[in-house]
């Protein structure tokens, strides 16, 4: 991990999930107490050292209740010939592969497929997956949530092109030029050489961290 971020996040996400997980299995009083305690230190920790208040940081972390599991990040690489589709990102105005959260009741093929075509307009077929990866491995400030991150090759159905409520700008670009910077929570340049690689190699294994 490196020493030039803050580990501040990590402890208040590891000690959420403890406290999530204590509720779950809390017999008594005294032991849900302790879990909201702990509970109430995560939230803290988070409040001081961003822009959220505790309450604010409270309420995100209501979204997750009982044993603690990471979320599911989906992203799609679509190729046309010797470039790859990138979307502009509103909240961070970074470039990334088009995808996001996977929706409980999705199947992780269907997930990515709609969320190419909710941010780029696109509709596609997943054909193969390129990775599955450990979103705590950025050298910036942590995200809320800890998740996996499954990148999926995907073939175009279409042509055209749209952005939407998220994304600013939709673009295919050349594997040697792509744009700057990159939304490093959403996309690493990793994610984009691993799947260039299995675009040109067919018989490439999935990755893993």
């Amino acid at each position: 991990m490196s020493e030039r971020r803050s580990r501040w996040l990590e402890w208040a996400r590891e000690i959420q999930a403890l406290a999530e997980t204590g509720l779950h299995y809390a017999n008594n009083s005294f032991e849900r107490s302790r879990a909201e305690r702990l509970r109430e230190i995560a939230a803290e920790i988070v409040a001081t050292h961003s822009l959220m208040s505790q309450e604010e940081v409270q309420v995100a972390f209501s979204a997750q209740p009982g044993y603690i599991t990471p979320k599911v990040d989906v992203r799609g690489a679509v190729f046309r010939e010797q470039e790859i589709l990138l979307v502009r990102e509103v909240m961070d105005a970074g470039w990334t592969l088009p995808g996001g959260w996977a929706d409980v009741g999705e199947s992780p093929h269907t997930a990515v497929e709609r969320e190419v075509l909710e941010e780029a307009g696109l509709s596609v077929k997943a054909t193969r997956l390129v990775g599955v990866y450990d979103a705590n491995r950025i050298e910036t400030a942590l995200p809320l949530y800890h998740a996996y991150k499954l990148v999926f090759l995907c073939e175009p159905l279409s042509d055209e092109l749209s952005t939407s409520s998220e994304t600013s700008e939709v673009g295919f670009f050349p594997f040697d030029d792509l744009p700057h910077p990159l939304s490093a929570h959403r996309t690493l340049p990793r994610h984009i050489v691993d799947a260039v690689a299995s675009y040109r190699d067919p018989n490439r294994a999935t990755g893993f961290d």
